[in-house]
């Protein structure tokens, strides 16, 4: 009986540990600036990002999500030109459709097209993206397809009763690894027009 309250113990420190460090973990995340906060939503301007992206025959988060991952996570652990090892940053992009989908890692600010290497796995693409002005809602929890329908859904009422074109899909951003169960953040974002 006290041996089995020790290994409790330890499994739960071991635990309680693991998710204070993934929470205080410091990630290279994607900068953007707050242009306009809403009470539900916010219009943030991204300056233009360095993305590896792998583009895949899936319809939902659960068929894009681990495959989407595992090959993009084999790529910066390694498998490219010179066996180069490239740090994790925040937020992953997926661009769910019914069609063709999408998921993208943000590379580190210190990379461009340059100086990145190539990857092994040739349906990896990298590429920059352009500057852009994007509508954010954000949401705790573990992200799955009907969370990411519900908060699209909630985005596209914000924005139109706010009067704000949107277009293009809207996509999802996930910034915890799969590891972490506390103080998860979540979003979708769209492409908005914004002259003002």
């Amino acid at each position: 009986m006290k041996l089995t309250l020790i290994v409790i113990a330890i499994i739960t420190g071991v635990f309680i540990l693991s998710q204070i460090y993934f929470i205080m973990a410091k990630t290279e995340t994607q900068p953007y600036k707050i242009i306009k906060s809403e009470k539900d939503f916010e219009i943030r301007k991204y300056p233009a990002a360095i993305m590896a992206t792998i583009s895949m025959d899936a319809k939902t988060y659960k068929e894009l999500s681990s495959p989407g991952f595992n090959k993009l996570a084999s790529y910066i652990f390694g498998s490219n030109e010179g066996e180069k090892k490239i740090a994790m940053t925040s937020p992953v992009h997926m661009d769910i459709n019914d069609s063709m989908s999408s998921m993208s890692f943000v590379m580190p600010a210190d990379y461009n097209l340059d100086n990145l290497p190539k990857p092994n796995d040739s349906t990896i693409k990298l590429e920059k993206s352009a500057d852009e002005y994007m509508a954010a809602i954000q949401f705790g929890g573990f992200a799955n397809d009907d969370e990411i329908k519900k908060y699209a859904s909630k985005l596209e009422e914000a924005l139109k009763r706010s009067g704000i074109n949107y277009y293009g899909n809207f996509r999802f951003l996930g910034y915890n690894a799969p590891f972490q169960l506390l103080a998860r953040r979540n979003e979708i974002v769209v492409n908005v027009q914004w002259n003002q």
